[in-house]
């Protein structure tokens, strides 16, 4: 019986084409350390997804919980693939297809059954929008990648609030809501509002920075510094996840101003 299952091809070539030693030795076995950081995309998408039952039974704290925990198996699944020499072209697309089911789908669920229902037909409507947001700032990411004439300097900066830093923004009332603020109407009308925001966010040309670039070595004498700066902001996020999940946003969003300006030097610069 013939297996049902095709072969697993995770850079997408032709099955059809003549066989070469090259191909011959690709088509063999695939090591595991080339499947390791797909099933930690796969384990990101289950998070965001159970982080929507969540949202539909109420459980707000375990919501946020799974759509962050899904956030940090996105930053990781990349390094872990160029770490073990792994990274390919099925990676990459399920990789944006997991960004939008945890940055897009999950938070917009999530502000829709916590806060946005309040608002009736025009909350759904802003759901809708935010979601649609980051589809189209993904797709636009992933066709800004195959541009080799860009400048180097330019992938200092991402093109509008990425996926997963607009989520975090765009939970902002979630995280309020959980601090003590009273779940009214008025509030719930506000939270529409900023979810429009945050998805026009997304798809703006708004010059962002992005951390791809921040470099992987560390002076010696900064080691001891930025390792117990590291345990001090888990030991916050655990202690005071509501209050540091917002500050995080209110930083992130007080950051754009200042890469609009560093944009615009180093566009001056080369121009």
């Amino acid at each position: 019986m013939e297996n049902p299952f095709p072969p697993f091809d995770p850079d997408g070539d032709d099955p059809k084409e003549t066989p070469t030693e090259e191909t011959a030795v690709r088509l063999r076995d695939i090591p595991l350390r080339a499947i390791f950081p797909n099933l930690l995309t796969l384990l990101a998408i289950c998070s965001g997804l159970t982080s929507i039952r969540f949202a539909i039974e109420g459980r707000v704290e375990l919501a946020v919980a799974a759509i962050i925990f899904a956030g940090i198996l996105d930053g990781v699944d990349g390094r872990v693939a160029r770490f073990l020499k792994s990274t390919s072209r099925f990676g990459a697309e399920m990789d944006s297809l997991a960004d939008f089911v945890n940055f897009g789908v999950a938070p917009a669920m999530l502000l829709y059954f916590t806060l946005l229902s309040e608002a009736r037909s025009i909350g759904w409507i802003a759901a809708l929008i935010y979601a649609s947001c980051a589809c189209l700032r993904l797709a636009r990411f992933n066709v800004m990648l195959d541009n080799p004439d860009a400048p180097e300097w330019l992938t200092r900066f991402f093109t509008g609030v990425p996926a997963p830093a607009g989520a975090v923004v765009a939970l902002l009332p979630v995280y309020l809501m959980l601090m003590g603020v009273e779940k009214t109407e008025g509030y719930a009308w506000l939270a529409t509002g900023f979810t429009l925001v945050a998805g026009f966010f997304m798809v703006s040309n708004i010059p962002t920075f992005s951390g791809k670039n921040v470099t992987t070595k560390i002076r010696r004498d900064l080691v001891l510094p930025v390792m117990i700066l590291a345990v001090l902001m888990a030991a916050l996020l655990f202690s005071y996840p509501w209050t540091m999940l917002t500050a995080i946003a209110l930083g992130y969003l007080a950051s754009i101003p200042f890469s609009m300006r560093n944009w615009s030097r180093y566009k001056a610069k080369h121009s």
